[in-house]
């Protein structure tokens, strides 16, 4: 029987049962992907769009699973005909879709009962479209107001509900480090406990960890304390030395932090720089992980 790259990819997938964080059991390490804000000037600039993504992602970067950001096709999350589209593209490339990174829907953690709702079921339409294009999840905001506890309770209450809907459609719900005081490891750490929800995980980013103008939390520890519950991973990058090293980060470390709670799925670059332009910073940014995955 012959079969073309679509064909193969639905065999391929109904062959095999990686992990839901997207492991890959030829690759005892793990995988890159590159993250579709990368990328955002140069979509913002109107040379590039969201459906022409995963094939800019392949072509110009050699990378073959793509993270996408939803405010690049917000009108397009019900669109089947859109989607079908997106996915054959994808299918017919070899390139794999990860996750949506979803934000501008409201917060999951809203102190008001209705308008937390109102925000958790802003999602569902994110969720059904990234079950359609055959992503493992979507990536969300755990903001809310209040003190310490009064904000866990809150996140929490949002983000069961949000993932019970999401283990409906086999889709995890997963929480960034993405200011206030989701970006302090320990009490984003107690959300995840709070939720008890397998579907509810973490995506630890190397370098959100401002939780206001004035502080920072301790990146190194912050991973750390995210990794037990992470189902993807965000190598944030925004410079680059001589050698080829973030400045800002010390990838081997963290990277190492990664390793030890065997995390073999994707890691996401997520060029954020402006010395370089989006596609050197792109490059660095897998050179970086090569050079480590290699080592």
């Amino acid at each position: 029987m012959s079969l073309n790259r679509r064909q193969f990819s639905a065999f391929a997938g109904a062959a095999m049962s990686a992990p839901i964080f997207g492991a890959s059991r030829m690759n005892p390490s793990f995988e890159i992907s590159l993250a579709q804000w990368s990328l955002h000037r140069t979509i913002y600039g109107g040379k590039l769009d969201n459906m022409g993504f995963p094939e800019y992602t392949k072509k110009e970067f050699g990378v073959e699973a793509v993270e996408y950001v939803n405010q690049f096709f917000k009108d397009k999350a019900e669109d089947k005909s859109y989607l079908q589209e997106l996915k054959d593209r994808c299918d017919d490339l070899g390139v794999r879709s990860l996750l949506i990174m979803c934000d501008g829907e409201g917060q999951l953690g809203d102190a008001d009962d209705a308008a937390r709702t109102r925000a958790v079921e802003n999602h569902y339409r994110w969720i059904t479209a990234a079950k359609f294009l055959g992503c493992h999840s979507i990536r969300v905001n755990a903001s809310s107001s209040g003190n310490w506890a009064e904000q866990m309770m809150r996140a929490a209450d949002g983000l069961r509900r949000l993932s019970e809907f999401g283990d409906q459609h086999g889709i995890n719900v997963l929480v960034e480090n993405h200011g206030g005081l989701s970006s302090n490891g320990m009490w984003l750490h107690g959300v995840m406990r709070t939720v008890n929800h397998p579907r509810c995980g973490t995506l630890p980013d190397f370098g959100n960890f401002w939780v206001s103008s004035s502080e920072t939390y301790d990146r190194y520890k912050g991973v750390e304390e995210l990794m037990p519950y992470a189902k993807a991973v965000s190598a944030k990058s925004r410079k680059f030395d001589d050698q080829g090293n973030e400045s800002e980060t010390n990838f081997v470390r963290m990277m190492g932090i990664v390793k030890k709670f065997g995390y073999h799925g994707h890691v996401g670059i997520e060029w954020e720089g402006g010395d370089l332009s989006e596609q050197e910073g792109v490059m660095a940014t897998k050179k970086l992980l090569e050079k480590i995955r290699s080592a």
